[in-house]
């Protein structure tokens, strides 16, 4: 299952190794000033790092020493992998001039750990600039796919390196939010300069005044509803508090009922608050999407 049996002993057979916390500095970070090296952080137990494992392998044997590949079994070895907060594994870094540049975690298919390994070989040593914007896609991606761990690790990451990048700040008090720390999400945003523009700081910013001004219960409001469906002002304490709960589907659809059969009620006040939901979900989400084209049918019908 395993190439490194293969490699070891043969031309350029050291590009795969077993790695320790003795040897990581030599194995990893001096040897990445040289060429890129990747680590895999793994254990015995873990299933989806035996899945992982041979496809780097085989994807680093194709790369012709163009990258090398240090396994650490976190069991045995736990230093640098505490350093790195690896919370989760596999965990992946890539390292370039004796910094991780890029990085994910988890099992990912063949295809996607070829592409990882392809593009670190062109980049090549000396460059590590370029590893912060890939590291920061990794961190949406893996954001978008619900992989709180995994982005909130890539957001740390570019936070080491670039401690006032506006993106990673957003990112990661995004990720907080998702995970139900609003508090965390706020002291990450408080990092931020208070003029930044960005749209996840404006997403959390907006989510979080949502949830500030949020009733506490939906019940009262339902029920209401239920006794009379064109009870505007009920609806939109209901959207007000499933908004703060970040259930910006559900607000949304309650907001845009307000307007389809009252548009210009109290002031506006359903149309305005959509927008707050809208951006609060995300500009390019699909309850954002989905909801302009709603509400632009509405307006202009």
């Amino acid at each position: 299952m395993s190439l490194i049996g293969e490699t070891t002993g043969k031309p350029g057979g050291d590009i795969i190794k077993e790695g320790t916390d003795a040897s990581f500095v030599a194995d990893v970070v001096e040897a990445s000033k040289v060429q890129p090296v990747i680590v895999d952080f793994w254990a015995t137990w873990c299933g989806p790092c035996r899945q992982l494992g041979p496809a780097l392998e085989k994807a680093v044997t194709a790369a012709k020493g163009a990258v090398k590949l240090v396994k650490v079994d976190i069991d045995k070895n736990p230093a640098f992998a505490g350093q790195l907060r690896v919370q989760s594994i596999p965990a992946v870094f890539a390292f370039v001039d004796g910094r991780p540049v890029d990085g994910f975690m988890g099992a990912l298919p063949d295809s996607q750990v070829k592409q990882f390994v392809d593009r670190l070989a062109k980049q090549g040593a000396g460059a590590p600039g370029d590893g912060l914007d890939d590291l920061l896609t990794l961190a949406r991606e893996s954001l978008e796919l619900g992989d709180l761990g995994g982005a909130a690790q890539a957001y740390a990451q570019v936070l080491q390196e670039d401690p006032a990048n506006v993106k990673a700040l957003g990112g990661l008090a995004r990720v907080y939010l998702a995970g139900g720390d609003a508090e965390r999400a706020r002291e990450i945003l408080e990092m931020a300069p208070a003029d930044a523009k960005d749209p996840d700081l404006d997403s959390v910013r907006a989510a979080l005044a949502l949830a500030d001004a949020a009733p506490s219960d939906t019940a009262e409001f339902e029920a209401r509803l239920g006794a009379n469906p064109d009870d505007h002002e009920a609806r939109f304490e209901l959207a007000k508090a499933l908004a703060g709960q970040g259930r910006f589907e559900e607000a949304a659809d309650n907001l845009l009922t307000i307007i389809e059969r009252d548009r210009a009620w109290n002031d506006d006040a359903a149309r305005k608050q959509l927008l707050t939901v809208f951006e609060a979900a995300g500009p390019m989400s699909d309850v954002a999407k989905q909801g302009r084209r709603r509400l632009s049918t509405v307006l202009f019908s």
